[in-house]
């Protein structure tokens, strides 16, 4: 079957019911999404435990590797309603939440939804706006709502967050604050394709004769809600609780940190690992769960030693280097073996 074969409302939303079921539910979503974004299994498996755990997700990498194409495939698979903001260095607050408007049939002021109102929100290039317009959308990743000339508004649930973002060293860009850094759950790059997958990203759009690519919708607002609260019902032993602690703490007192994670990345690496254990067919969370998605949770939120920038110091390096110094717990690994 070709990508014109696929009809977007080909099949009913499927709703899964209980962990075991996430796993079939996120095989057809990551199937779906890898019709357009070639060869990023693992990256695109981490996007969506991301969304599973209930968080918004950052794609920061350089240009043409597939950050905004896979924004739209995942709203696409999971039938949410898709909105996209270009930022850019001019763009204001309102052109984000909406603002009101004076309606001179009723002589009232109405208020605009802006883009934000969505089920699925790319913030694409996130980076490339001043730090005012980026805190714009703290409120509305931390509450599900924003405030307007003092008048509060919900968006909808679910409401997710895919921000892309280019290194910051691209001029015309600005580093996010770190405030808004920890609001997202994980930060993900794809990286380079091999020859052979830039040749099927060759081969493929060749074989279509088109640029769009169909993606069929696995699911619908609501059928999300429910892998959502399916993963919410995976077990977290108390050992596990605990080596999150233990690695958050360990990235406070690194010797190349200036700031460690906030517990922010403590109920992350839980919340994300609960995921990504429910991806993987199993209703309990072991530690290499946890290992798994360490560095995509926790290295946006370490700020290394500025002495160190010119340096190989970083997130991801200190996030490697805890996982080897803090001890694995040992309870859930046998059960695992069970």
């Amino acid at each position: 079957m070709t990508d014109a074969d696929h009809d977007p409302t080909a099949t009913a939303p499927e709703v899964p019911a209980d962990p075991a079921e996430v796993a079939r539910f996120a095989e057809r979503v990551l199937d779906e999404v890898g019709r357009a974004v070639v060869g990023k299994r693992e990256a695109l498996t981490l996007v969506l435990a991301g969304i599973l755990a209930k968080g918004h997700v950052l794609l920061e990498d350089f240009p043409g590797l597939g950050k905004t194409l896979a924004a739209r495939s995942f709203a696409g698979a999971l039938g949410l309603e898709f909105s996209r903001a270009q930022f850019t260095p001019d763009l204001l607050p309102a052109d984000l939440t909406g603002s009101y408007v004076y309606d001179q049939r009723n002589g009232e002021f109405d208020f605009r939804p802006g883009p934000v109102f969505a089920g699925l929100l790319l913030a694409d290039e996130i980076n490339r706006t001043p730090p005012k317009t980026q805190a714009a959308l703290l409120e509305a990743m931390q509450e599900g709502q924003v405030t307007v000339e003092g008048q509060t508004h919900r968006l909808p649930s679910p409401f997710h967050v895919l921000a892309t973002a280019n290194p910051v060293e691209y001029e015309g860009t600005y580093p996010l604050p770190e405030a808004q850094l920890d609001r997202f759950l994980l930060r993900v790059a794809f990286g380079y394709p091999s020859a052979g997958e830039e040749h099927d990203v060759l081969r493929r759009r060749l074989d279509r004769q088109r640029e769009e690519v169909d993606i069929q919708r696995v699911t619908d607002a609501g059928g999300l809600a429910a892998a959502q609260s399916a993963v919410e019902r995976v077990a977290v032993d108390d050992s596990v609780a605990r080596y999150c602690v233990d690695l958050v703490g360990a990235t406070r007192s690194h010797p190349d940190v200036l700031t460690g994670s906030s517990p922010r990345g403590s109920l992350g690496l839980v919340l994300t690992a609960r995921a990504w254990a429910a991806i993987r067919g199993r209703d309990y969370v072991v530690p290499e769960d946890v290992k798994v998605v360490a560095r995509a949770v926790l290295a946006h939120r370490i700020t290394i030693k500025p002495d160190l920038w010119m340096t190989q110091a970083s997130g991801a390096r200190v996030v490697d280097a805890v996982l080897s110094s803090v001890e694995t717990p040992r309870t859930l690994e046998a059960r695992g073996a069970r």
